[in-house]
């Protein structure tokens, strides 16, 4: 039988809090100070009175059932609120010591990442942040998993939604050009459709599949165009370019500030695809933590609709 409200020992909800944050009895427990028996006896008191498992195990830690998602917003909001009611300096980016974790590929950190470890230099000097690579198929997972506090990338399939648990906000359009060599043979005369088609391209494909975006824009279309290699980092494509006769779609603002811009010529793409937006994610269960939600402000701060 559900226990009511009255009945409930409300200190089992910091225990769901930190599992819900920390994905993990053994981190949940350390987060608490306490031992991890104790978690795994909350946690079962937690079941017990809300009549659900709330967490099944996984390879990587714990993962949230559908009942322990639905409660997770209203009572993170509840909880924040009482914390910011009795403490409002929760959260110091002068004296905190976290460690952040991002997800992101080669041309998002090349632009992301100096200016970033600059500002967090400047007001959290203490605070540690490690990238991962973006595969961009794994965003959802990723973040389910506790993997990563977010992802800075776009959306592998921008016709659906993100799952519903995971949380977005835009924050810079990618501007494309048709990247080649200065000396290339096409840098000396208008690129049209036939002669961009029929060039040798190389393009950078982080979803793990051989058919990198911009081809099935163009297959939607009835065109196609010769694809010779794919490559999983950005650099490795510019690199490419810079040394053969292949050409590229690539990133305008990567190629402007790379090592390879004095040797790259860029037009413009003579069939442009739909604009591709690069997008902060996360898990709404960070949605109220005091750190994750000063790094998301941060982010947002810095990046979003940046030119």
């Amino acid at each position: 039988m559900l226990v009511s409200f009255r009945t409930l020992d409300l200190n089992l909800l910091k225990v769901f809090e930190a599992l819900m944050t920390e994905g993990s009895v053994t981190r949940a427990a350390s987060a608490l100070t306490m031992t991890q028996p104790a978690v795994s006896n909350a946690l079962a008191r937690l079941r017990d009175a809300l009549g659900d498992p709330l967490f099944v195990r996984t390879a990587s830690g714990i993962r949230p059932t559908q009942r322990a998602v639905a409660l997770w917003q209203p009572i993170g909001d509840a909880l924040e609120h009482v914390r910011h009611a009795l403490d409002e300096d929760a959260f110091d980016p002068r004296r905190t010591e976290a460690e952040f974790s991002l997800s992101m590929s080669d041309y998002v950190s090349s632009l992301v990442m100096p200016r970033l470890i600059k500002r967090f230099g400047e007001i959290a000097p203490s605070a540690r942040i490690h990238t991962l690579p973006n595969t961009i198929l794994e965003i959802g997972d990723r973040l389910e998993d506790n993997r990563v506090d977010c992802v800075l990338s776009v959306y592998v399939n921008e016709a659906q939604q993100p799952p519903a648990a995971i949380r977005s906000r835009s924050l810079w359009t990618v501007e494309y050009a048709c990247m080649m060599r200065r000396d290339h043979p096409l840098a000396r005369k208008r690129l049209n459709a036939r002669s961009f088609l029929s060039a040798k391209h190389v393009d950078v494909s982080l979803a793990g599949k051989t058919l990198p975006t911009y081809d099935q824009f163009l297959a939607s279309r009835g065109l196609s165009r010769n694809l010779v290699t794919t490559v999983n980092h950005y650099n490795a494509a510019y690199e490419i370019v810079r040394q053969s006769d292949l050409i590229a779609v690539l990133p305008r603002d990567l190629s402007a500030q790379s090592r390879h811009a004095p040797h790259l010529h860029a037009v413009p793409v003579p069939l442009p695809a739909p604009p591709r937006i690069v997008s902060l994610f996360w898990h709404q269960r960070n949605d109220t933590v005091p750190a994750q939600r000063w790094l998301r402000e941060t982010l947002v701060e810095m990046f979003a609709r940046m030119e």
